[in-house]
Parts: C-alpha cells; sequence; structure tokens
C-alpha cells in the first residue's frame, strides 16, 4: 500500500506515526503542504535503509495498485448497496449461454445457474422461510452446491457451510452455533445426520431436507429421509426473486464458514455480503484472471478456498469452473490437460501428494498459468515448480474470520505476504512480540503491545477500524469474538483481531508462516482443534488428564496429532480406544501418537505445559514414557519402537 492510499483509507494509523515520530510540523509550513511535509517526517522516522527501499519500491507500488483497485471496486458497491447477488445477476444476464460450472463432465450455464438457485428461493419462501433465517448445509462437492446457498442468499437466508467430516457431537455443535431452523444433507450422509439429531438442541423444531446431487448412487439406504429436496425443487419455480420485495443489503450477512479459530470446537465464522466482496474482487484484480480463464477447484465447498474464493469471482465476474467431488492427485494432471485448465487452487498437502506421484506426461502438457492457494512449504516448493512447470504461484494467509490478510504475489519462496517497507505502520497488520513459553503478547511500559523487527517471531494482528468495507464481523458466538480481540493494541482504546500464528519477517518485509499460537493445528489439510479432541480422549479413558497437540514429523505438511495422557498403558484396550475416537472424531483429528504417563506435567497456575511436550516430540531414545502409534490397517495403537520411529522419520512408513 503507498503512503496516499494510507492517508485516504487509514487516517488513525497515519497520525499514530506522526506522533511516533517525534517531529512537530514548524509554523513555516503553509496548510497547503502539510501532506507533503507529513509524508516526508514519517519516511525519515519508519523508513529502513536505502538499500531495503530500493529492493521493494517497485513490489510496493504494484501491491498498492491493486489493493487500490480492489478497494475501489467494493467501495463503488458499498457506495450503490450491490450485493454478491446483484453482482452475480449481473454477470448472469451478460453471460447466459457460457459455462459457469463443469462437473463429471456435465457443464452448468449461468442461466443455469440462476434458474436452479431461483428455484431453491422459491422453494424456501413457499415454506415459510424469509431474511434472516439460518440453514445448515452438509454436501458433497456439486454445481449444487454453490446453488443452494445462493438461492437462499437470494431471500436473505444465511446458509452454514458445514464440514462434511464431522459427526456426532462434533456435527452437532455446528449446528447449535447457529439458529438452524433446518438442515439440508446429502444422501450419502443421511446416517451422519441420523446419529447427530440427540446433540440438535432444536431437534423436534428442525427440519430436515435430503438432496440426491447428480451421479450419486441412488442404491445407498437413507435411514434417515426428511423430505426430498429434489421433489421440492422440481415443483419450484425458476422465476426470478423480485429483488424489491426481497432486498439485500451490502453488509447483510450472506454464509457461515467454520473455523477452528485458535481454542476450541469450530466456531461459525460471518461471511458478510460485503466481505465477499472483497474477497472475490482481490482473487479477480491479483492475479489479474479473465473470462476466458478456466479455475480447477478440487477443495472442499465447505471451506473459504473451495467454497468463496473463486467460486465468488465465478459467480460475481464471469468464467468457467471445473468442480472437482474430491481432490485426487492422480487425475490432476489428466484434468488439467482434459479442461484445459489455467488457474489451479491448492493446498500445501495437495502439493506434497502430487510430488509424491510418479511421472505422467500431462504434468508437462497441461497449461495452467498460475497457482494461487496457502501452505506450500519452502522446502518443496521450487521443486514443486520446477517439475511441473509452474513459475507463478500465488501464496495467500489469512483466516476466515479476519481482517489480518496478505499475499506474496511475486513468488518469493516460502513467503506468505510481505508488509510494505516503506511506511509498514500505515499497514493496518503488524507482528507483535508474544512471550515463547506461555505465547501470551508481551506489553511495553505504557501497557500497549511491542512491535516486532525484522528477523524477531511474533503473532500477527490487524488492526480493527471502523469501516464497512475492512470490518471485523467476527463469530456467531459473539463471546467467541470477543477472544479473539486484543485491546489497548498500539495505542489506549484501540482493538485489534488477533490472528493465532506467530510469523517471522525479513528485511524486505516478508513474513513466513512460524507456528499456531493457540491451540490448534492442522494436519491433512484441515485445522484440528486440541480441545475437541482432549474432550474426547480424556473421556474414552473416564476423564483422565491429557494434552493434544501437534508434532512435525519430516517431508509431510502440517503436524500430526499427539496426545500426551495420564493414564497406565497396562489399563488401556488400545482397540476399543481407537473405535471410540474414530466413531466421534474426524480421520485427520484422531491423535497419530500416544504418550502415556502416570503423570501430567503442570505449570504454576495449573495449566498442562503442552508447549514442552510439543517440543520434546515422539523419540522413544528421549523419552522415558510410553510411546504408541496408530496403525491404521489393524485400527489399533502399537507400541513405537526404534525401528518404527526410524521408518516414520526416513519416509519409509509413509503417512
Amino acid at each position: 500500500m503507498s503512503p496516499d492510499l494510507s492517508i485516504l483509507y487509514f487516517p488513525d494509523l497515519w497520525t499514530e506515526c506522526l506522533r511516533n515520530s517525534q517531529n512537530e510540523k514548524p509554523a513555516s509550513v503553509p496548510p497547503a503542504r502539510i501532506n507533503m511535509y507529513t509524508l516526508s517526517i514519517v519516511i525519515q522516522a519508519e523508513m529502513p535503509s536505502l538499500r531495503t527501499l530500493y529492493r521493494t519500491l517497485g513490489r510496493d507500488v504494484k501491491a498498492s495498485y491493486l489493493f487500490f483497485k480492489t478497494h475501489s471496486y467494493v467501495k463503488k458497491c458499498h457506495r450503490y448497496d450491490r450485493t454478491l447477488i446483484d453482482n452475480f445477476r449481473s454477470t448472469a444476464q451478460k453471460n447466459r449461454h457460457r459455462t459457469c460450472f463443469i462437473f463429471q463432465d456435465e457443464k452448468w450455464t449461468y442461466q443455469m445457474v440462476d434458474e436452479f438457485s431461483n428455484k431453491v428461493a422459491n422453494c424456501f419462501i413457499s415454506l415459510g422461510y424469509s431474511k434472516g433465517d439460518e440453514v445448515a448445509l452438509l454436501l458433497d462437492n456439486c454445481p449444487e452446491y454453490p446453488c443452494i446457498w445462493l438461492g437462499l442468499a437470494k431471500i436473505g437466508v444465511v446458509t452454514a457451510l458445514i464440514n462434511t467430516n464431522l459427526k456426532r457431537d462434533s456435527l452437532g455443535h455446528s449446528v447449535n452455533c447457529i439458529d438452524s431452523k433446518a438442515i439440508i444433507f446429502g444422501r450419502s450422509y443421511s446416517e451422519t445426520v441420523k446419529e447427530a439429531t440427540s446433540f440438535f438442541n432444536n431437534k423436534d423444531s428442525m427440519e430436515y431436507f435430503c438432496f440426491t446431487e447428480k451421479g450419486a448412487s441412488t442404491d445407498e439406504i437413507i435411514s434417515f429421509p426428511g423430505k426430498s429436496l429434489n421433489a421440492l425443487l422440481e415443483e419450484a419455480s425458476p422465476s426470478p426473486i423480485d429483488p424489491k420485495e426481497h432486498k439485500i443489503h451490502f453488509n447483510d450477512k450472506l454464509i457461515y464458514i467454520y473455523t477452528s479459530g485458535t481454542t476450541g470446537l469450530p466456531k461459525a465464522a460471518i461471511i458478510r455480503h460485503s466481505r465477499s466482496l472483497w474477497i472475490s474482487a482481490a482473487a479477480k484484480f491479483i492475479p489479474q484472471l479473465t473470462d476466458d480463464d478456466v479455475i480447477y477447484n478440487p477443495l472442499p465447498m465447505y471451506h473459504t478456498a473451495g467454497g468463496i474464493l473463486f467460486v465468488t469471482v465465478v459467480l460475481m465476474f464471469g468464467g468457467k469452473m471445473i468442480i472437482r467431488k474430491k481432490f485426487s492427485a492422480s487425475n490432476y494432471w489428466k484434468d488439467a490437460v482434459k479442461y484445459k485448465v489455467t488457474i489451479a487452487q491448492y493446498i500445501g498437502e495437495m502439493c506434497r501428494y502430487l510430488l509424491n506421484q510418479p511421472v505422467r506426461e500431462e504434468e508437462k502438457q497441461h497449461c495452467i498459468r498460475r497457482m494461487f492457494g496457502n501452505g506450500l512449504r519452502p522446502h518443496i516448493w521450487k521443486e514443486f515448480q520446477e517439475r511441473f512447470g509452474i513459475y507463478h504461484i500465488i501464496e495467500i494467509y489469512g483466516a476466515t474470520e479476519g481482517n489480518a490478510n496478505l499475499v506474496n504475489m511475486f513468488g518469493k519462496i516460502g513467503a506468505v505476504g510481505f508488509l510494505p517497507r516503506i511506511c509498514e505502520r500505515l499497514y493496518p497488520v503488524s507482528l507483535v512480540k508474544v512471550d515463547p513459553e506461555t505465547r501470551e503478547i508481551v506489553r511495553n511500559e505504557k501497557g500497549l503491545c511491542i512491535r516486532c523487527k525484522p528477523g524477531e517471531p511474533g503473532e500477527m494482528v490487524g488492526k480493527i477500524i471502523s469501516n464497512p468495507i475492512n470490518s471485523f464481523d467476527g463469530y456467531a458466538n459473539q463471546n467467541e469474538t470477543k477472544k479473539k480481540i486484543v485491546r489497548n493494541c498500539f495505542e489506549k482504546g484501540d482493538v485489534a483481531f488477533l490472528s493465532g500464528d506467530i510469523l517471522i519477517m525479513d528485511e524486505d518485509g516478508y513474513l513466513y508462516f512460524l507456528d499456531r499460537a493457540g491451540d490448534t493445528f492442522r494436519w491433512r489439510g484441515e485445522n484440528v482443534s486440541t480441545g475437541e479432541v482432549e474432550n474426547i480422549v480424556s473421556r474414552a479413558l473416564g476423564h483422565v488428564s491429557c494434552v493434544v497437540y501437534g508434532v512435525e514429523i519430516p517431508n509431510a505438511e502440517g503436524r500430526a496429532g499427539m496426545a500426551a495422557i495420564q493414564v497406565d498403558p497396562k489399563s488401556v484396550n488400545f482397540s476399543e480406544f481407537y473405535q471410540n475416537l474414530s466413531k466421534r472424531l474426524p480421520p485427520y483429528a484422531v491423535p497419530l501418537f500416544l504418550r502415556l504417563s502416570k503423570e501430567i506435567e503442570e505449570t504454576g497456575t495449573y495449566k498442562l505445559k503442552k508447549v514442552t511436550y510439543q517440543k520434546e516430540g515422539f523419540n522413544p531414545e528421549e523419552i522415558h514414557d510410553s510411546l504408541f502409534f496408530l496403525d491404521a490397517k489393524q485400527k489399533t495403537y502399537i507400541p513405537l519402537t526404534k525401528e518404527l520411529y526410524s521408518d516414520i522419520m526416513t519416509g519409509k512408513l509413509r503417512l
């Protein structure tokens, strides 16, 4: 962001920089030249070396232009009170017969998407649903997925996108997070819904709609049928919804997307129309997409990356998206060639899976010009680019609910984004110092946060500014929202969003992800809530003390789950224990490693020392407690021997 743009959009930060510069405006400076004078003294106070400025100025100017373009678009929508729905209507009208989605070789034109979503809207109007009602959606990837929440959004009904891996009480918790009047579920999830109904707070008043997407097996026995949404939609009208009768506004809620945050169970993050417009505009302008681009999306549509990022680009600006039910490493490049993909999405774990595949001729025959995603690890970045011939990778970083977002659009290996080096304090994202053991924010003698210098790790925070375009909306549960806010951050009375992540910055302003500050780690491309796993592990063994954390494994993305449990190994039936966990947890959340001990170490305030256990890892030669490893084939935990540990560390045993 350039200083001039910062003056326009972040005047409070500009004032802060001016105050920190320890200079005063002399009386001889004419009022007409105050901005230039202010600029000069802030540069003197904030600017790094001229050599660094020379290296980064071109980057910062280009980024400022793209930011300005994105901001201007969203600001215009705000001025005219335009929503995602309004923009989709305009795009659909211009591209009625052009392809919007392709799924299993079936083409969906913009007209088909518009009419199907109209059917959804008219159907739920006839059922008595209206603006402000909330509905849960549990469905696999398919074109109907975005069409369902789009249709509900046309009448102001807010859809919660449910993680399809959730079961029983975890699913119940996610539904209870919102005021859900109904749950729409795919045919294959009828048993999952049946098992979770006892955990729903309003199970008796809730409506259940079973949907069979095209291509789904009709032979499956539906154990919990509910109403047939297919039958209801067949009778519904495809006529457009009157926007005057069902008026939707710029700052109205659009959907909920669940995120683990840094502690506790999944939280329903609020995504307003304003935020979806910002996300889609940034995803459109930063990679410089055109209407002729073909986007490949194999990511789950209940996540921001798979369900919002480029889906909204297509809905609002045009283009074509290839939707895949599930990611397939063996078919990735075949699909890329078959559909002439030009833009591809990824998460870090996907990239490792692709590298582990045998060489195929298609991996050099594709026409992908950009890949866009997050989590590509530095040690495989260059190898991935060279093997698959993709030299423009755009790495993004940001929480679904947060306002602290970054982008590495210049291909800096390993970086998740950057902060402008000239007047970096004008950008509303900073790193602040935290205690390395407790991960609590460190404050100075004035009680304010301390900004990190290059080379110092810290938690990333985003200053919250009273601005409808860049607001922090938080979660459906406002108590959870409060936990993500730090007050008196850089000056008395200000507030900032806590990302929960530890990053480090180099001299050029590039930021690199180090670790999560809170109780969440990422495995198999999913966020694992340690609090949720701890509760289930503890209950499974008679409410014993335990801590759950993630441990690093060479050449594996994210961290594998490990549980340190206060229990005698002889008292545990490991097969039953695994069966208990697998019924209550999604596969990625079941701990791979167990550490069983007679005592669990505590701090002076009776908090379990999770950081200590995490640092010690799972080496049987260094840990005297009993260690066990999950044998997925035998469906039980087996002793972690030195030989088994060696096989895991060398990659002989592939996880």
